[in-house]
C-alpha cells in the first residue's frame, strides 16, 4: 500500500521534534514530510499548529488539515485555507483526565482555602480556617463537550453542585444540571461560585469573560480559565479582582503567549499562572488521529473528529 504524504506545518512548534517517535510508528502508512515539501501536489494531509501564513496555498491537493490538539481555532483562521477543507481535532481520553485533574485541584484549593494557608505558612501563623463542604460551593462549566463532561462528572463525584452551559441542549450525566442558550447562561451564572471556562474560541465566545459576566457570578468566586486566551477581557478581570467581585483566578491560557514579563497578571496576588499546560494531547493520540484521517482520505470518507467549521468546533 502506498504511503499517504503528510506535511508538517508550524511557524511556532517543532512538530517533528515533539511527535517524531510517535509518527515513526505509523510511517508504514503515512509519509511524513517537512515544509516546504518537494512535489507539493502529492501532499494529501497536513499536521499543523499555527502554520505559516503562506503555507496552505502551496499544497493544492490537501484533503484534511489535522490539529495537534483539541483546539482548532488557529487552523480555521489560517490564511488560504479552502472553506471546504476538513479540519480534524484530536480526541484523547488522557487529555480529558489531565484537564479534570487540573480543574479539580484549583476548585479544591478554593473550597479548602489552601491559598490562605500558604499565606499563613509564610507568616508563621497557626490558624484553622474551617472550610465549607463541597456541597456549598457551586461550580459552573462553560462548554459541555467531551472534556467538559469529564470535568463535570469528576466535580460532581466530589460533592460539588455542578451546572454546565452550552449553546444548544445536551443530554447530561448524573449530578449535572444543564443550561443552554442566553437565558440558560444567565441562570447558570447566578448559581455559580467557581466558573470553569472550557469553551472553544468562536466569534460568539471571543471576549465572553467580561465585566458583565463577572457581575452575574456569586461574589467572592473563582475563575478557572482553560479555554482560549481570547475569551478573556483582561482589564475586566483585573477590575473584578481588585473590587472583590472575584476572589481569585487560575489562568492557563493567554491572548499573548508566552505571557510578557511586564504583564500585570504576574504580580497580582489573586492570580495563579500556569504556562498553557493544563492538558496536552499525547504524541500517540496525535499519531492515531493522523492515521485515522489518512485511512479515511484513502477510502474517500470524511475523517473522524472533523469539526463543524461554521460553529468552530
Amino acid at each position: 500500500m502506498d504511503r499517504l504524504p503528510c506535511v508538517l506545518l508550524s511557524a511556532t512548534t517543532d512538530l517533528r521534534g515533539l511527535f517524531g517517535p510517535a509518527l515513526a510508528e505509523i510511517a508504514d502508512r503515512v509519509e511524513i514530510l517537512d515544509h516546504p515539501a518537494e512535489n507539493p501536489e502529492r501532499v494529501r494531509l497536513a499536521l499543523a499548529w499555527r502554520p505559516p501564513a503562506d503555507a496552505l496555498p502551496r499544497y493544492p491537493n490537501l484533503a484534511a488539515l489535522c490539529s495537534i490538539a483539541a483546539g482548532v481555532d488557529n487552523l480555521l483562521a489560517c490564511p488560504g485555507r479552502p472553506p471546504d477543507l476538513p479540519v480534524v481535532r484530536v480526541v484523547d481520553p488522557d487529555q480529558a483526565r489531565a484537564m479534570s485533574g487540573f480543574v479539580l485541584w484549583h476548585a479544591i484549593c478554593h473550597q479548602r482555602r489552601f491559598q490562605k494557608y500558604a499565606g499563613n505558612q509564610r507568616d508563621r501563623l497557626w490558624r484553622r480556617l474551617y472550610p465549607r463542604d463541597a456541597s456549598g460551593v457551586p461550580v459552573g462549566i462553560l462548554g459541555y463537550g467531551r472534556i467538559g463532561r469529564r470535568v463535570a462528572a469528576d466535580l460532581a463525584a466530589l460533592g460539588f453542585p455542578v451546572r454546565a452551559w452550552s449553546r444548544s441542549p445536551q443530554d447530561t450525566d448524573p449530578g449535572v444540571v444543564h443550561h443552554h442558550g442566553p437565558d440558560g447562561l444567565a441562570a447558570m451564572l447566578g448559581e455559580t461560585e467557581i466558573l470553569v471556562n472550557l469553551l472553544p474560541l468562536t466569534p460568539e465566545t471571543r471576549g465572553i469573560l467580561d465585566a458583565r459576566l463577572f457581575s452575574r457570578l456569586r461574589p467572592g468566586g473563582l475563575l478557572i480559565q482553560v479555554g482560549r486566551g481570547e475569551h478573556l477581557v483582561e482589564a475586566d478581570l483585573l477590575a473584578a479582582l481588585d473590587s472583590g467581585r472575584l476572589a481569585g483566578a487560575a489562568l492557563d491560557v493567554f491572548a499573548t503567549e508566552p505571557l510578557p514579563p511586564a504583564h500585570p497578571f504576574w504580580d497580582h496576588p489573586a492570580i495563579r499562572i500556569t504556562p498553557h499546560e493544563a492538558c496536552e494531547a499525547s504524541p500517540r493520540a496525535v499519531a492515531r488521529t493522523l492515521l485515522a484521517a489518512a485511512e479515511a482520505v484513502r477510502a474517500g470518507r470524511v475523517p473522524p473528529d472533523t469539526v463543524d467549521a461554521a460553529r468552530g468546533y
